[in-house]
C-alpha cells in the first residue's frame, strides 16, 4: 500500500474514532478543560509514524513540512510535541497547531475506555478530567458497567495495524514519530514524482 493508500486509510479510522468519541461526550457530557495541554507536554508519549501520516501529507500539500522539520531540529528533544502551541494568545488558544490532522495517540488521550484484569470496562481520563469532573467521569464508569461506550484504545490501534503492521508496531518519542512521518510523505512524493492532490 503507497503512502497516499495509508493517509486515507488513517484518515477513514479517524473519522470513525470521531463518531465514538462524539457519542461518549455526548453521553456523559465529558470535555477537556479549556486551554489545558498537560497530555500534549506529557514527556513519555510514544506513537508511530503512521498515525501521522495524515499530518504529514497535509503539511506537505500546504508547503509547511520543512518549518516543522525546522522546528524539530530547533527543539531537539524527540519527546517535545513540534507542533504543539504552548502559549495561549489573544488570536490563538494553547494547544494543537494542527488540531484536525493530529496523531491517534492526540485523539485517544481522556477519550477511550479500558478493561481491567477482571474484565471490567473503566474510563481512561486523565488526572486533570477525573478531577475536575469526577461526577462526569463517574457517569461514564456507570454506563462503562453495563455496555461499551465510546472508543476502546486497543481495539483502534488494532485497526491502525490493519493498515500496516510493520509501522503501527514501531513505537517512537511523539516528536521522532512526527519526524518519521513527514520526512516519509516528503520522500515519497520527491522520488514518486506524483502531486499532492
Amino acid at each position: 500500500m503507497n503512502i497516499v493508500r495509508k493517509v486515507r486509510a488513517v484518515e477513514k479510522l479517524f473519522k470513525t474514532l470521531e463518531k465514538d468519541i462524539l457519542k461518549l461526550q455526548e453521553k456523559t457530557g465529558l470535555h477537556c478543560v479549556d486551554n489545558c495541554i498537560k497530555c500534549c507536554t506529557t514527556s513519555n508519549i510514544t506513537a508511530s509514524a503512521l498515525e501521522f501520516y495524515p499530518l504529514a501529507y497535509y503539511l506537505h500539500k500546504h508547503n509547511l513540512a520543512d518549518s516543522v522539520l525546522t522546528n524539530i531540529d530547533q527543539i531537539n528533544d524527540p519527546k517535545i510535541c513540534p507542533i504543539l502551541n504552548y502559549m495561549s494568545t489573544e488570536n490563538r488558544r494553547a494547544g494543537c497547531m494542527f488540531y484536525e490532522q493530529r496523531g491517534l495517540i492526540c485523539r485517544l488521550f481522556s477519550y477511550n475506555y479500558r478493561t481491567d484484569k477482571h474484565g471490567t470496562r473503566l474510563l481512561a481520563a486523565c488526572k486533570t478530567i477525573n478531577e475536575e469532573q469526577a461526577v462526569l467521569v463517574a457517569k461514564a464508569n456507570g454506563i462503562l458497567l453495563k455496555k461499551p461506550l465510546g472508543p476502546k484504545a486497543t481495539a483502534y490501534y488494532q485497526r491502525l495495524q490493519f493498515i500496516d503492521f510493520k509501522e503501527a508496531q514501531k513505537q517512537y518519542p511523539i516528536g521522532e514519530a512526527i519526524r518519521i512521518a513527514v520526512e516519509s510523505v516528503v520522500t515519497y512524493f520527491h522520488y514518486s514524482g506524483k502531486k499532492v492532490v
